[in-house]
């Protein structure tokens, strides 16, 4: 679902978007319709020696830095004074349980010195497993939502450099699969999610809810100072138990913050009141 347009400082401007994998797509509908702005791609850099999903390059520090550098490449490279930089990663889910793919999109102001991010998560879509026969290699390639989402073929081990990536029709990936089980030592062949934005629309839309959580905090300006980009900063724990009423680690409220002056604002989270006994640290130690 795309916001509701908002006028905001950023009407009628060109947002630079570093990207090799298509994410316009995702991105440029959604700036546009919320705040007016044009999105244009910045090419000429090659954004996968930033790191890569596949591990042949390891990227550099954090996944917010990961986006800020591309944000400031972006202005950079293009000249312009509104760089947009995303990244995303995948991990275990909540309680190490299934995968949960994070996905940050940041805007680098110029003009104003700020930086705003968009942030979203949930459930990702991420098969890593091994194959000996076409049959396995056909059980891993359903889950892992083939052919509308990529593949990644290596011979034995997922660290293998023998890497072929962006396989999206069944004759390439039988055609990966015999070459890479001939070139492995074990007989094994690692199978994996092509996780680049391109190959994979499940993480695309993801990228987009990232999107539209940046366009709700331009479109929100401070109440101290007037900055675009207020928005949530942290969470507050100590939601009580319905029970004894001790805190506990549920959170109760968010804290509001601006990205330029020291404007901080707690604001009570809608919602239940109370936690359910069955979470409280006393009650069910």
């Amino acid at each position: 679902m795309r916001p509701e347009f908002r006028p905001t400082p950023y009407q009628s401007q060109r947002f630079m978007l570093l990207t090799q994998h298509g994410k316009e797509r995702a991105l440029a509908p959604i700036l546009r319709d919320g705040l007016g702005v044009r999105t244009e791609v910045v090419s000429g850099f090659d954004t996968d020696t930033l790191g890569t999903f596949t591990r042949d390059v390891e990227r550099v520090g954090s996944q917010l830095e990961a986006a800020r550098r591309k944000a400031h490449i972006a202005i950079e490279r293009s000249g312009g004074s509104f760089g947009l930089g995303s990244e995303g990663s995948f991990g275990p889910g909540p309680f190490g349980i299934g995968c949960w793919n994070v996905e940050l999109v940041l805007l680098a102001d110029a003009v104003r010195g700020i930086e705003v991010l968009g942030v979203a998560h949930g459930p990702g879509l991420h098969v890593h497993d091994v194959a000996q026969s076409e049959q396995q290699l056909g059980e891993i390639a359903e889950r892992a939502g083939f052919p509308e989402h990529g593949l990644v073929v290596r011979p034995d081990g997922p660290d293998d450099p023998r890497v072929r990536k962006g396989i999206t029709t069944w004759d390439a990936l039988r055609s990966a699969f015999a070459d890479a089980r001939r070139q492995s030592a074990s007989g094994h062949v690692s199978i994996e999610s092509d996780l680049r934005a391109h190959m994979h629309p499940t993480r695309m839309s993801m990228i987009g809810r990232a999107g539209a959580d940046l366009v709700a905090r331009l479109a929100t300006p401070c109440p101290a100072c007037g900055l675009p980009g207020f928005g949530v900063r942290e969470t507050v724990s100590g939601l009580p138990c319905s029970a004894c009423g001790a805190p506990t680690e549920a959170p109760r409220a968010d804290v509001h913050a601006c990205v330029g002056c020291a404007m901080r604002e707690e604001r009570q989270r809608p919602g239940p009141t109370t936690v359910d006994p069955g979470h409280c640290p006393y009650c069910n130690p």
